[in-house]
């Protein structure tokens, strides 16, 4: 029986005993892993239920193309709880996120993770104050409010330091634990982040666009829009979120996709 794997570039169907990928001239995988992955996919079933809905592993682990089969009520995803488990992904907490299904409806639900889920948008999406969105490979926070912190000292010396801008809006860079990097202090009410010419620029990071996307801001909210870059624009979930077929979402390092089936 042929094996049929998922091409990690294009994401077409690839028999196994191809060495070439049909659909973008990507070198295969090797028939024997190909065979070790499709023993892997068989979580929840052989076979996809009508109505139901698989993840498929983009970009994770070595396992690019696996796919996990939603076919229970709920299904536990993290580091060690759970069957879909990534056990060397330290970026996922051990009980990361749970997808369920609510009257026909597929969720996803953030189970308390340290690092949360993030969701791929589709559209311009409303973030307030504090809240996170990933763009390429950075971690970037928007904030509304003043920087904060004491001018004058309790004996009415003035501290040294850079002026004091004027605008409240700003984005900063997060890094590994919680530490800020760039922070970007915005005099317009949006700023346009990408690899280069833009307000914000990250020109070492391969996964971000020319112009990946942009940040309106108003008086007690911010909108985050994806300007059609090619990895995406991805948004915290906070609490629950329903999922559609297509979407993507990263847990931790692993980038998944959502399939759903209406027949």
């Amino acid at each position: 029986m042929s094996v049929t794997v998922t091409c990690s570039n294009c994401q077409s169907p690839v028999p196994s005993e191809h060495r070439f990928c049909g659909g973008c001239g990507q070198v295969a995988k090797p028939a024997a892993e190909a065979a070790e992955a499709a023993v892997k996919t068989a979580f929840f079933g052989a076979m996809q239920n009508a109505g139901k809905a698989k993840l498929i592993l983009i970009r994770g682990e070595g396992m690019d193309g696996v796919s996990y089969h939603l076919n229970a009520n709920e299904h536990i995803a993290g580091r060690k709880s759970g069957a879909i488990l990534f056990p060397e992904d330290n970026y996922l907490s051990p009980r990361h996120a749970n997808f369920f299904y609510d009257q026909g409806r597929l969720f996803v639900r953030d189970e308390g993770a340290l690092n949360g889920i993030f969701i791929r948008i589709r559209q311009p999406v409303e973030l307030e104050n504090g809240e996170l969105f990933l763009a390429g490979e950075e971690l970037l926070r928007v904030e509304l409010r003043d920087t904060g912190g004491e001018s004058v000292g309790p004996d009415h010396t003035h501290f040294f330091a850079s002026p004091r801008p004027a605008s409240r809006f700003r984005v900063t860079q997060l890094f590994e634990g919680g530490r800020s990097g760039l922070v970007h202090y915005s005099r317009d009410a949006a700023v346009v982040i990408g690899r280069e010419s833009c307000h914000i620029n990250f020109p070492n990071d391969r996964f971000i666009s020319g112009r990946h996307c942009r940040v309106d801001f108003g008086p007690t909210k911010v909108v985050v829009t994806d300007l059609q870059s090619r990895n995406g624009t991805y948004v915290r979930v906070s609490g629950q979120h329903e999922l559609t077929h297509g979407d993507y979402l990263f847990l931790g390092r692993q980038l998944l996709r959502v399939e759903i089936t209406n027949v």
